[in-house]
């Protein structure tokens, strides 16, 4: 029998010590030291590098833990019912916890009923609004880094005007991964946004202010489900619409990849700038290349070990992680890779990024 976490727990853990935390814990007399701590990882899907990256993490803490660890994933960025079914098994099973990256608002109200059935519930990469729908969040600030890619192109444009691609997740779902990065990046250009929850919600034209400042031009936002076929597919219909495009946001690298591919087919590759975030190892190794001109590396395989040793040290002595000082998550941190470092914005070198890579 799996032990099932309860918040009756860790009120217990405070009045009376814990020894008796981990008999709460057990559910019942029955159960023996030798049982395992049962925790779910629920991804978006199990193809992109990152969440395979992010498996990698999680297994390898759970066999060091001896941690019983289930791993379920939706088909696509869209697959709200499988990530639900596989909340709804992961509370049949009397789970511990649950980490889950969630693809949208949809999934949140199973979120909610498996938190009201015990389990303890954390977000990975991919934050919940509002962040309270989950118990904690172990994720990069993706705000920052989005950014710092922005930062760093306002600085390559060096005065030029910039007309600017974005590609991103969704075009019809709001969520924080999407509109934090995306809206980060125009942060750091210099773009005066409008709401910063939602996307293409700025003006679409007008001056950035960002490194040397200049003249800018949003020819649009396409979605991409963050693959490469998709960043590809989008950046082909930006092009059409404005084949001058010489600035191209990317949420990750596979739509970086993918809109190279476009551009390159085009033969508009040259003289185009990319900026992406992850820093996977493909990712870095097209930063070398000249693909992507600047990434911002985060790091799942962290998220998901810590992931896994909270819901592990709250069985075991009632300990809960805190968030980082003025954040409401717990930064995991970030690091712009580059090897064509720009005045005033702080990076790092591509030897860096692929030492640190994962994937």
């Amino acid at each position: 029998m799996k032990k099932l976490f309860s918040r009756r727990t860790l009120a217990a853990f405070a009045v009376i010590g814990a020894s008796s935390l981990i008999l709460t814990a057990c559910g019942s007399s029955s159960d023996d030291a030798g049982d395992k701590v049962g925790v779910s990882l629920i991804l978006k899907n199990d193809t992109n590098p990152f969440f395979v990256a992010m498996t990698a993490g999680a297994k390898a803490k759970a066999a060091e833990l001896g941690v019983d660890l289930s791993v379920a994933a939706g088909k696509d960025e869209n697959d709200d019912a499988a990530q639900i079914a596989a909340i709804e098994n992961a509370i049949s099973k009397k789970d511990a916890g649950i980490l889950i990256t969630p693809i949208s608002g949809g999934v949140y109200n199973a979120i909610t009923k498996a938190r009201e059935a015990g389990l303890y519930v954390i977000a990975l990469d991919t934050p919940t609004d509002p962040a309270s729908i989950v118990d904690i969040t172990f994720a990069t600030d993706n705000c920052k880094a989005g950014e710092l890619i922005g930062q760093w192109a306002a600085a390559k444009m060096d005065g030029k005007k910039a007309t600017i691609a974005l590609l991103d997740i969704f075009n019809d779902k709001n969520v924080p991964t999407d509109y934090c990065r995306n809206n980060g990046f125009l942060k750091g250009m210099g773009i005066p946004l409008g709401d910063p929850k939602k996307l293409a919600d700025e003006p679409k034209t007008g001056r950035y202010t960002g490194g040397k400042g200049g003249l800018y031009q949003i020819v649009g936002n396409v979605a991409t489900l963050g693959a490469e076929d998709g960043g590809r597919t989008g950046m082909e219909q930006l092009l059409a619409k404005n084949p001058a495009i010489n600035l191209v946001y990317t949420l990750n690298e596979p739509a970086a990849a993918g809109a190279f591919a476009a551009l390159k087919a085009a033969g508009k590759e040259k003289g185009v700038v990319i900026v992406s975030v992850d820093g996977g190892r493909a990712g870095v190794e097209n930063v070398k290349a000249g693909v992507i001109g600047a990434t911002s590396q985060q790091y799942p395989l962290l998220m998901a070990d810590l992931g896994v040793q909270a819901i592990y040290d709250i069985i075991q002595t009632g300990t809960t992680p805190s968030t980082t000082a003025g954040l409401d998550f717990f930064d995991t941190g970030v690091k712009l890779i580059t090897d064509d470092p720009q005045d005033g914005v702080p990076s790092e070198s591509v030897q860096y990024g692929l030492d640190n890579a994962w994937g």
